[in-house]
Order: structure tokens, then C-alpha cells, then sequence
């Protein structure tokens, strides 16, 4: 059975979390608490040299980054997809996806805030104040994306890698006390998602190593 390295509070990690759950393919989870800096040890660079969280080990190596540890996923175990449809709609799928992953999250995640706060000397209402900027930013355009394209979920009445990306970010949207109330449509299949058990169970205050 593959492990999973993650911390319960990374929203990359809560995406893989939830797609192994959508799969219903079992994995052993495995804890490197980021603010201890766990991530940094020998233990864990020598299986992951990014330092970074998730990552899978498997029988074959140890693969980092949510993606493509998602796509592998999604080889291993296509039914149910998590990229349906056909290439227009998978590629429609994986850009919002990659919207989030790779525009959004990468510009509010805890190295980053802590750098800002660190290095650049922010305060912590400067540091709340870009991390607004980012999501609102971000989510204006997907909020139009779902109005087009999205039924219960981001693309239709099934979950995908869309759904998987989208409700980590507005939790911990949610967590920092962010304005979602200009997005509607993205907040109605938050609710919905959250309805699910694969979503549910996912959430980081239901994991083994989620403190107060």
C-alpha cells in the first residue's frame, strides 16, 4: 500500500487526500509536522529532496507535488475519473486545476507567508491583506468558469480534479477570514462537495495529526 507524507493543515496535501478518497484507493497516511519543520530533516529530504509535502512512496520510488502524484492516480486507477470526458473538456478541467495549484496557491502558502513576515518585515494585517488579494484575484475568474460550465460540481454532476483543487483553497480561504461573498457559485459546490463523505473526511481537523 502506498503512504502518503502530508500535514494536516497544506491544502496540497487535503487535494490528495480527497482524490484517494473520490477512488477509494487506500493509503497509509504518514505525518511531517511543517511547523516543526519535519519537512527539512534528513529522514524525510532523503526521500523527498524538495523538502516539500505530499508526496507518495510507492513500490516503484517516491513521487512529490499533489499533481502529479494525482495524475498517477488517475492512470493507476481511472474509474471514477477524475478527468472525464473528452481532451477539450480534460484540458478545460486540468486549467482550472492548474489556476489554483499553480497561481493562487503557490503565492499564499506558509513559506511564503512566512517570508513575508519574515524577511520583508509585513505585519500581520499586510500579510492577511496580500493573501485576500490572491484569492479574490483567483476566484473571480473561476467563479465565472463554474457559472458556465458547472453544475453540482465545477464541470457537471460529477467530481473532478477541478472540485479536488477548489475546496482546500476556500477552506483555507475560510481560515484567514477571507470575503467569499462575491462568489456565490464556487461557495454552492463548496457546500455541496462538503456534503460528501470523500470531502468530509478529508478536511484537516479530521486527521490523526490535526492540532487545536
Amino acid at each position: 500500500m502506498p503512504t502518503l507524507y502530508g500535514y494536516f493543515r497544506s491544502s496540497a496535501a487535503y487535494r490528495t487526500r480527497i482524490a484517494f478518497n473520490l477512488k477509494g484507493v487506500p493509503v497509509d497516511l504518514a505525518f511531517v509536522s511543517l511547523l516543526k519543520g519535519e519537512q527539512k530533516s534528513a529522514d524525510y529530504t532523503n526521500k523527498n529532496p524538495q523538502g516539500l509535502i505530499p508526496a507518495l512512496e510507492t513500490e516503484q520510488g517516491v513521487l512529490s507535488q499533489s499533481m502529479a502524484i494525482m495524475e498517477w492516480l488517475e492512470v493507476e486507477h481511472p474509474k471514477p475519473s477524475l478527468l472525464p470526458g473528452d481532451s477539450w473538456q480534460q484540458a478545460q478541467i486540468r486549467a482550472f486545476a492548474f489556476s489554483i495549484a499553480c497561481d493562487i496557491h503557490p503565492l499564499n502558502n506558509l513559506r511564503v507567508l512566512k517570508y513575508i513576515t519574515g524577511e520583508l518585515g509585513a505585519s500581520e494585517a499586510q500579510k492577511n491583506a496580500w493573501y485576500a488579494h490572491w484569492i479574490q484575484t483567483g476566484f473571480a475568474a473561476l467563479e465565472l468558469s463554474v457559472k458556465r460550465h458547472g453544475g453540482k460540481f465545477c464541470f457537471g454532476n460529477n467530481p473532478t480534479l477541478a472540485d479536488v483543487c477548489l475546496i482546500p483553497q476556500i477552506y483555507n480561504a475560510e481560515r484567514f477570514n477571507v470575503d467569499l461573498s462575491a462568489y456565490p457559485t464556487l461557495m454552492a459546490v463548496y457546500q455541496h462537495c462538503n456534503s460528501l463523505p470523500a470531502f468530509a473526511d478529508a478536511k484537516p481537523e479530521h486527521q490523526p495529526d490535526a492540532q487545536g
